[in-house]
């Protein structure tokens, strides 16, 4: 069949596109260009959505013989940055990469390939997903330290649907090989790490250009509002944060969380990050048995290499799209803003964005 397959530049989506083309399917190369322009801290082959990874998504393409685009998306881009500094603005920590593979990858991308007549969109991504009758099933990447289905859980079920994800069943080594055995220029290509619309590869640089009022002098204070110490802005921290706030107090103190009203940073010890429960809002869910996690028997992951911990019980708020869940033991540092997805096993069962402690 005919399939567009998203080309970074990176390793992993240029062997989706060489197994895809070596199974004898139709395969159609697209780039997504961001708009991001400005000098960039790393260096080529250490990042996305750059000219130089432009330059090597083309160069697999030709070698491949398949057809390429370059798509201007700078527009959406412009939408999930515009999102990334307004999260911060109110002190939530957003993850960008899992609104861009709902909007962009899984969004922009489907539109462009029905217009072409194509009806599966592939990426790179380490994770397994099938349809079936009964919906369909986003599971973990064989590869569990390479494991995306954390930032795919956001993506709605009618576009995982569409969805292919050739290297899910492979390790990373594996890919590697494959790379250098079709004799791909990007076999030893280093990861992208940070934010591809960061240039500098501080998102602090990004939110003071955007927001320089965000940066201004504030009280850090303990859980029961003695002030400790002042803070040069609350928008540079996160729940969990340890660095920054210059703090000598005999023992480690932490970011609770910040206060943008007040333009606080609340700290306190390591044990005050832990959380016996958590409420998700803007749930969605890809699960069929979604009633099943309310016994017991799943386990809420709240970033991208976080350890799961285990869900004792979930129970809906009333006339919301939020529930609320138990946790054992506690979850550590669960940070406004960013994802908490369920998962029964290796399956994903749904999502939402964590609400304030």
């Amino acid at each position: 069949m005919r399939i567009v397959v998203a080309m970074s530049g990176g390793v992993d989506s240029s062997v989706s596109a060489l197994l895809l083309r070596e199974a004898g399917h139709d395969v159609v190369g697209v780039y997504l260009r961001n708009g991001v322009e400005g000098p960039r801290a790393r260096g080529r082959g250490h990042g996305c959505c750059g000219v130089a990874d432009a330059c090597d998504a083309e160069e697999v393409a030709a070698l491949l013989g398949v057809p390429f685009y370059a798509l201007d998306e700078s527009a959406a881009f412009g939408r999930i940055v515009d999102e990334f500094v307004a999260a911060y603005a109110r002190g939530d920590t957003p993850n960008p990469c899992i609104q861009c593979n709902r909007e962009l990858k899984f969004g922009e991308l489907l539109r462009f390939a029905r217009a072409l007549g194509v009806e599966h969109v592939a990426t790179g991504h380490y994770a397994r997903c099938t349809a079936d009758g009964e919906g369909v099933a986003l599971r973990r990447g064989r590869d569990r330290a390479k494991d995306q289905s954390y930032v795919l859980a956001r993506v709605p079920a009618a576009a995982l649907a569409r969805a292919l994800f050739p290297v899910g069943e492979l390790t990373k080594d594996e890919v590697r090989a494959h790379a250098r055995r079709a004799g791909l220029p990007v076999h030893a290509k280093a990861e992208s790490q940070e934010i591809c619309f960061v240039p500098t590869g501080d998102y602090r640089d990004l939110l003071r250009e955007r927001r320089p009022e965000l940066f201004r002098a504030g009280p850090i204070r303990d859980a029961e509002g003695s002030e400790l110490g002042v803070h040069d802005g609350a928008a540079g921290f996160t729940v969990g944060q340890r660095r920054g706030t210059r703090l000598a107090l005999g023992a480690p103190r932490y970011v609770l969380r910040t206060e943008p009203a007040a333009n606080a940073v609340v700290v306190g010890t390591r044990a005050q990050l832990l959380q016996r429960s958590a409420r998700l809002r803007q749930v969605e869910w890809l699960a069929s048995d979604r009633d099943a996690g309310a016994s017991g028997g799943w386990s809420l992951q709240v970033r991208a290499h976080h350890v799961p911990v285990a869900v004792t019980a979930v129970a809906a708020v009333d006339a919301t799209d939020a529930v609320d869940v138990a946790l054992a033991p506690p979850g550590e540092a669960l940070t406004p803003g960013q994802a908490g997805v369920l998962y029964a096993g290796e399956r994903v069962v749904g999502s939402g964005l964590l609400a304030s402690a």
